[in-house]
Order: C-alpha cells, then structure tokens, then sequence
C-alpha cells in the first residue's frame, strides 16, 4: 500500500497525465462538442437564411474542418502530448505566439462551455415543465456544472465513459427519428415531400451562413488537447480526429435535409431556435418532440463535458512551460487529474452562466477558434519547411503544405463573413493578451519540439 501510495505521489510529482483515452472516448469528445446545441439551433437559422441550400454551407465547413483535422492530426502525432494547438503554434513560431494561442483556446473552450450549459439549462426546464417542476435556469446550469468538474476530477476515464455513453445516446437517438424522417419525405413510408427550390434566396446567403454555422465545427480539435491521455496516440489521434468531423457532418446533414424539405425557408426563419424540435413533432408528434429534447439535454451536456476537459488542458500546458502560474499544472494527489486548472475553466463559466447574451460569447469563441486553426494550419507548414531531424510524424499527410495554406485561408476567409462587432471582441482580448505577454513573460521560451513532454 505504501509502495503504491508512493508511486501515485511520484506520478503527481512528475505531472504526467495517463493514458486511459481509447479511439472511442477521443472520439466522442470531438463529436460531443461539436453537436452540442447546434445541431438543434442551427437547421432553423440557416435553413432560414439558405434554404436548402444551407446544405452547401455546411458541406463548405467540413471540408475547411477536414484540412485543419488533417494538420492537426500530423502535428499530434509527433507531439503526442496535452495542449492541442497551444503546443503546436508555440513549438513552431516561439512562447508570444503560442501564448496567444494558449489563452485563445482556454477562453474560446470557456465562453463555448456557458453557451453549452445554458442551453443545457433550458432544455432541461422544457423537460421539467412537463411534470410541473419549477426550477431556475442558473441553479440548473450551476449545478450542472459542478457535477461536471466532479466527474473530471474524479478522473479522466470517468468523464471519458460518460462522454461515450451521452454521445451513443444521442447519435442513436437522432439517427432513429430523422431517418424515419428521410424514409418519410422521399416516399418510402410516406408521400414524397422533396423541397422543390434548392436556393430560395440565391447563392450569396450559402457563404454568409458558413461563417454563422461554422460553430457546428468547433470541437475537433479538442481531440489534440488531450493528447497526452490517448492511448496509442499514432495511430488513434488521426482516426478520432477526421472520424469526429465526418460524423458530425453525416449528422447536420441528415437533419437538415429533412428540416428544409418539411420547412420553407420562410417557415424555417420564423420557427428558429426551435425548429428541430418542430420537424420532430410533425414527423412523430408529442413523443418525437420529447425524444428531441431529451436528445437536447445530453448534446449540450456532452458539449460542456468535452470543453472543460480540453480548456483545463490548454492551462495545464501554459504552465508546464512556465506561461502561467505554476500551481495550475498540480494534479490531484488521489486522482492524477489537473483540478486547479479545472477550477480555473469552472469559476469563470459559472460567472458567465449569470449573463444574459450568451449567444454573443459563442460567436466571439468561434473567432478565437479561427485563430486557433489557422495558427495551425501555419504551424505544420513552417514545421515542413524547416525540415528538422526530430519532425518525423508517424501520421504525413500528402501535400501537406498544400492542405495547410488551404487551411488557414479558409478559416480566415469565414472571418470576412462574422460580425464586426465580435471580430473587434476578439481582437481586442488578443491585444490585452499580447500586453500581459509583455509585462510578465517576455523573457520565457517554450520548450524544444522534441523534447516538450
């Protein structure tokens, strides 16, 4: 028992996260943030903008999340360890651009995880209201919150298991209800209901709804932040990472398909938010519309689960490299599980939970992620070009170079197509960031490449 006792203290000591993710868990993390609320908001919104043709923007955010997946998952594979694109764009372009990065993806996981819970809190009410039970939206989503940092505590495998078992759920569930829904509408159960106007409203909405729904998409590379915890990393970090966008795309797809052809574009536009649970009520009545919104209640909860795990990763990186507080980076004594850096991602979504315009949070954290994502797409084609002895990938993609200026052209592309007002967010935090860099680590390097363990 001592001996054990002193293991688990010196595994503590070293700050070595263990490797208890397998290709399922990893997965799911990707898929579980990247569903999230949106797949429940979003065939509303832009099916009311693009009308079918909505279809073509999201075909449009997979591909540009398929290139940086790709990025990602070469760079992953030679840097096996916790910090997802903090790791890689400080390895590449030095400790400013990486803090930068590092603080980007800790408050972009941050400000989607508020989003997350409360649209997990306002599910949960339309549930509760069913069996007259009132209750608040911000005790719901507090304490939801609290049992998430809980799990994640308790230990990695843990939040890993429920991740698999909300993401299974869901996925199960939407699939049975929108496939009977494409059965129906192309005839086989039912009377043919195709929509007949693919472009309703012309192409130009096509590209301005790829920058509202490109939200649907951020998650991926959430996969790479706990790559210090995936078992066999060579070889599951790759699969995980473009499994998790083809899913997920296969998904936003079947559901929009079938909104927008037992919707117009018009009808869309009014029902909004509420859409996909309006499609379930008329494919399978009441009973549908319950299953949605049960189905909404593990979306939003994977979504929180997989962002505070992975945001608690990106702080527990900047401080293995001495960009942050060093206590951040202390792991629990019990259970090998890094919980200052998960109070730090708890404590301010908790302070979100308490505004109103969470929806102006979401946008702002899909700013941070086209940062991010861009940063490394550029990441891997200075890598390639410096062709170091150390930069042997077990995973290469062809034409990287290729595949990484088409990445990070098309995340900035989608930025020309955001709101004014959350790009100046945006930058703005950056530039604050960029100050703080300058007053307390202008003096700190990141470690080398090869040897950032």
């Amino acid at each position: 028992m001592a001996h054990k006792e002193q293991e688990s203290a010196a595994t503590s000591d070293n700050n070595t996260l263990q490797r208890t993710l397998g290709l399922t868990a990893a997965t799911s993390i990707g898929i579980g943030t990247m569903v999230g609320a949106g797949i429940f908001v979003f065939p509303g919104l832009a099916g009311g903008y693009a009308g079918p043709a909505a279809i073509l923007s999201f075909a449009i955010g997979c591909v540009i999340a398929l290139l940086v997946a790709l990025c990602t998952a070469e760079l992953a594979t030679v840097m096996p360890k916790s910090g997802g694109g903090y790791l890689f764009i400080s390895r590449a372009f030095g400790s400013f651009q990486g803090f930068t990065a590092g603080i980007c993806q800790w408050l972009g996981l941050v400000f989607a995880s508020a989003f997350y819970l409360a649209g997990f809190a306002h599910y949960t009410l339309e549930l509760l209201r069913r069996f007259h039970i009132s209750s608040t939206s911000v005790v719901i989503s507090v304490g939801a919150v609290l049992i998430l940092l809980t799990i994640n505590i308790i230990g990695t495998k843990k939040a890993g298991k429920l991740q698999n078992i909300a993401v299974i759920l869901l996925s199960l569930l939407l699939s049975v209800i929108f496939v009977y829904g494409l059965l129906d509408i192309v005839g086989i159960t039912g009377n043919q209901r195709l929509f007949s106007d693919f472009t309703p409203n012309g192409y130009q909405p096509v590209f301005t709804t790829t920058a509202l729904i490109f939200t649907a998409y951020l998650g991926f590379v959430q996969i790479s932040t706990v790559a210090g915890e995936i078992k066999k990393p060579e070889q599951n970090l790759p699969r995980a990472l473009i499994l998790s966008v083809v899913v997920v795309f296969a998904l936003y797809i079947l559901v929009l398909f079938v909104s927008t052809s037992l919707y117009s574009a018009s009808e869309l536009k009014a029902l909004g938010e509420t859409a996909t649970l309006d499609v379930a009520r008329k494919l399978l009545g009441n009973g549908g519309a319950l299953i949605v919104l049960i189905a909404g209640i593990l979306a939003t909860l994977s979504s929180a689960n997989a962002s505070i795990m992975s945001s608690s990763r990106s702080l527990f990186a900047l401080a293995k490299d001495g960009m942050a507080p060093q206590q951040i980076k202390r792991l629990n004594n019990k259970f090998n599980t890094p919980h200052v850096a998960l109070l730090l991602v708890v404590i301010p979504v908790i302070a979100l939970l308490f505004v109103g315009d969470l929806e102006f949070f979401a946008e702002v954290a899909s700013f941070f992620h086209l940062v991010l994502y861009a940063g490394i797409c550029l990441s891997l084609l200075r890598f390639r070009r410096r062709n170091e002895d150390w930069y042997t990938p077990p995973f290469r993609i062809y034409a990287g170079q290729i595949v990484a200026v088409a990445g990070a052209i098309g995340c900035a592309g989608i930025t020309f197509f955001m709101q004014t007002y959350s790009i100046l967010t945006g930058i703005i935090i950056i530039v604050i960031t960029s100050v703080c860099y300058a007053i307390f680590h202008r003096d700190t390097s990141a470690s080398d490449p090869d040897s950032s363990s």
